[in-house]
């Protein structure tokens, strides 16, 4: 298995954990689909001793994954393993993924353990987690700062009594890559067993080297990287799968292993991902940015056009791009429309969900007139595209904007089925809006960010807006699209205050 690199998708689970991205079962599902089209080995799918939500999810994941092996996080307990075991039991390839903290400051500070009792918890949990599956991998937490010969020892232990995978993480994105390669090189020189196991590494991006770090470990031995799409995930995020396998597949003369993705499924990922958080991609980012591929200077464009590989590397259609071809328009029927919802990995579960959607599909088409696979992810993107999800909707509305005069929206929405009606000034129209709706719902919210990307391309795109909001200690991503901003951003700023009120609380995975 020397030449095969495994890619351990975390997007559900540690990409979760960025702020707002919380993510619906249904999202989960989709993402999931998605990922095994990609041809991801394994999917995190999330913590399923973190909430009753986050189990529901897991196992739903597992139920519908066929390709890839289904995996929950477990911290190094009972409590945890049991949720996880029972989580991942519908999979038909699954594994529980046990961590505990081994550095100084962790075990001293946070865990309050001695280390005789840290391997004990490890080796117990290990032990446990066999008795669900005989695919159980063991994290050491902060192990980029743990004594190495601690980190030697408790290896030794948890392999003996049964870790099939070990990985090594650089949970606080502290490692630069000459030192990881090297950390990772001795642990596998020294550690018992070493090669009856896969050797794995999970690193963060706080010093932007999470990607690097992480390569320095495949050079040196490990085969398999944790990783998200987009490089989600909390603080600066994780390693970006798409630098991962594209650098690996480029680079064959120095990385002498390669991965089963299906590359040309990246671009389409990295969109849905992108879609349902509502964490846009940054237009210079590697791979799935817009500009990645694009070229500005005289001179590049000129040696692209003698001959690509003067200055690409890469070939944009072989990562997804180029995929947004048109597929339906206001003359397709119900059926092509489910089915194209299907190719794109959604599943609507009840009719009455799929005539929602089917309802705003034909609204769009009479206002757009070439509808690309990116606008019909958006189309569902929002929770309240089933029926009984929203406690808030938009009926109407109006906004004036002229220049010298101050804008004023006037609008019409519903509460639990009331309607009601706000007016608002504001300095810009959106600024109105928001105004207006908070002149009547009074969340006491405050609005950490707003921001607005074009889905497709054309000045008859539907814009998408991100609305992130802060209450008590909560927040919430709310997403809205259409043709016109304004009213995007009203959607955006509704469903945001939908998942403020929704019931289905999500606890913190690390609390």
């Amino acid at each position: 298995m020397n030449d095969r690199l495994f890619i351990f998708d975390t997007t559900l689970r540690d990409g979760e954990q960025s702020p707002g991205a919380s993510m619906t079962r249904d999202e989960k599902v989709r993402i999931a689909r998605q990922l095994e089209k990609l041809g991801v080995d394994v999917i995190e799918a999330g913590f399923a001793a973190a909430s009753p939500g986050d189990a529901e999810a897991i196992r739903a994941i597992a139920e519908t994954i066929q390709n890839s092996t289904v995996c929950s996080l477990a911290r190094a307990n009972e409590r945890d393993i049991h949720a996880a075991g029972g989580a991942i039991k519908p999979a038909k390839s699954g594994r529980i993924h046990t961590f505990i903290a081994t550095s100084p400051i962790h075990m001293e500070k946070k865990l309050r353990m001695q280390p005789d009792q840290v391997v004990e918890a490890a080796v117990k949990a290990v032990k446990l987690a066999r008795e669900y599956t005989d695919d159980v991998e063991f994290s050491a937490e902060d192990a980029v700062r743990s004594d190495m010969d601690f980190l030697v020892r408790i290896f030794d232990e948890v392999i003996a009594a049964g870790a099939t995978t070990i990985n090594v993480p650089d949970t606080v994105g502290y490692s630069i890559p000459a030192l990881w390669g090297e950390r990772i090189r001795q642990l596998i020189e020294r550690v018992r067993g070493a090669d009856k196991v896969v050797w794995s590494t999970h690193c963060h991006n706080d010093l932007g080297m999470a990607v690097a770090n992480s390569l320095a470990a495949v050079m040196n031995g490990a085969r398999q990287v944790e990783c998200t799409i987009n490089g989600l995930g909390e603080r600066a995020g994780n390693a970006s799968l798409e630098e991962i396998v594209m650098a690996v597949r480029t680079r064959k003369d120095v990385f002498h292993c390669d991965t089963r993705i299906d590359a040309t499924q990246i671009v389409p990922a990295s969109k849905l991902v992108s879609t349902i958080t509502g964490y846009p991609v940054q237009p210079n980012k590697a791979i799935v940015g817009a500009n990645a591929f694009a070229h500005e200077s005289g001179i590049h464009q000129d040696g692209v056009l003698k001959h690509r590989e003067t200055y690409e590397i890469m070939r944009a259609e072989d990562v997804g791009w180029n995929a947004n071809r048109l597929t339906l328009g206001k003359l397709s029927g119900r059926a092509a429309f489910k089915n194209k919802l299907a190719e794109l990995g959604i599943v609507l579960e009840t009719e009455e969900a799929l005539n929602t959607a089917f309802a705003r599909f034909k609204d769009l088409a009479d206002k757009k007139r070439e509808i690309f696979d990116e606008d019909l992810q958006a189309l569902v993107s929002d929770e309240g595209y089933a029926a009984g999800h929203e406690r808030f909707k938009l009926v109407s509305m109006k906004v004036c904007s002229e220049t010298g005069e101050t804008p004023h929206a006037r609008m019409v929405f519903t509460d639990d089925g009331v309607e009601k009606r706000a007016e608002g000034d504001g300095s810009g129209p959106v600024d109105a809006t928001f105004k207006a709706l908070e002149s009547v719902v009074d969340s006491g919210a405050t609005l950490l960010l707003y921001s607005v990307n074009n889905i497709t391309s054309g000045t008859d795109a539907q814009g998408e807006v991100t609305v992130r909001l802060a209450q008590d200690g909560r927040v919430v991503n709310g997403q809205g699209a259409d043709t016109d901003i304004v009213v995007a951003s009203a959607k955006a700023y509704l469903h945001a205050l939908n998942k403020l009120h929704s019931k289905r609380e999500r606890a913190h995975p690390q609390v």
